[in-house]
């Protein structure tokens, strides 16, 4: 492979975005917008791939459609023998080719149920995980205008159900940074990026080892939102304050979030209101369990619509 690739973790919500377009303007690392895909090429393919397959599944996708990235310089990267993490490293190679950087990462929140498959896919990625008070990332998530996210059986509509969502995806990631050590995971807070960007980046990409300028916190006037009615903010510098759950979250919904996750948040040092001693109640294990159980069938399910040979009669060429 190439350089290696920076993966930005977080729980949906949690100001990702944000990162994603400040480590996009260094000139030394391309991230585009959220991807899907890598679970989708890895159920359909088994390395070593064949290229002309995997080219043909890449011209069905969208999002590389939206990319511009022209077919022919996909298929001069892709090569017999190739690992499908190779390959798939060849295809975002591509893209940050085409903006004249020479280092790609990736900020797709739904990738934290995908954690185990990223990392085999690319041994010696980096990760940088950004962590916010799951309580305003729960207010953020539940306020996104219609339309936004597609909301399936499998998406968490209350509080509560945001609580097993990111106490799941929190820690599996952190499980993954003790693993990894300090040179592979960098973990911050979404309160600390906002309340000190330039500091934050700055020893950001020092852990990454890419370029930083002060140009890429003045990302406001350049960013495009026009499609995208939950990210406007990004048109503002970095804001405090944003959500507050003190002030904007019911009791009962604080205590319905702290029930399942009070313990995580203390951990992390967040303000709780409830006592957190000890494990989780049978009834926030339960939830848990739960979420988890709810999360392998909706992942199961999507395996089996992605290999099925219907797949291709349903995703027409688009480049």
């Amino acid at each position: 492979m190439s350089q290696p690739p920076l993966f930005v973790l977080g729980v949906s919500r949690s100001g990702t975005t944000l990162l994603r377009v400040i480590l996009d303007r260094s000139p030394g690392l391309a991230i585009p917008d959220e991807t899907f895909f890598i679970p989708q090429l890895a159920n359909r393919h088994r390395s070593p791939v064949d290229p002309a397959s995997f080219l043909d599944d890449l011209r069905r996708l969208p999002r590389l459609a939206a990319w511009g990235v022209p077919a022919d310089d996909l298929a001069a990267r892709l090569r017999p023998g190739m690992t499908v993490g190779e390959a798939l490293d060849a295809t975002f190679t591509a893209y940050a080719a085409k903006h004249g950087k020479p280092r790609w990462g990736d900020k797709t929140p739904m990738y934290m149920r995908h954690l185990g498959l990223i990392e085999r896919l690319f041994p010696d990625a980096q990760y940088v995980h950004l962590v916010r008070d799951g309580r305003d990332a729960a207010l953020a998530f539940l306020d996104m205008p219609g339309g936004v996210v597609t909301r399936t059986w499998a998406h968490p509509r209350s509080p509560r159900g945001f609580a097993c969502e990111w106490r799941t995806e929190v820690g599996r990631a952190r499980s993954l940074g003790r693993r990894l050590g300090s040179t592979r995971y960098f973990e911050i807070r979404y309160e600390d990026l906002v309340a000190d960007t330039s500091a934050v980046i700055e020893s950001l990409c020092e852990f990454a080892a890419i370029p930083f300028e002060l140009s890429m916190l003045e990302y406001a006037s350049a960013v495009d939102v026009s499609e995208k009615p939950h990210h406007q903010r990004l048109l503002q510098p970095p804001t405090r304050g944003v959500r507050d759950w003190r002030s904007q979250m019911s009791p009962e919904d604080v205590r319905a979030f702290e029930a399942i996750a009070g313990d995580l948040l203390a951990e992390l040092g967040y303000e709780v209101r409830a006592s957190v001693a000890g494990r989780p109640s049978t009834r926030a294990r339960a939830a848990g369990g739960w979420y988890r159980a709810r999360m392998g069938a909706w992942n199961a399910a999507a395996r089996l619509t992605q290999r099925s040979p219907l797949w291709r009669r349903r995703h027409p060429t688009l480049f």
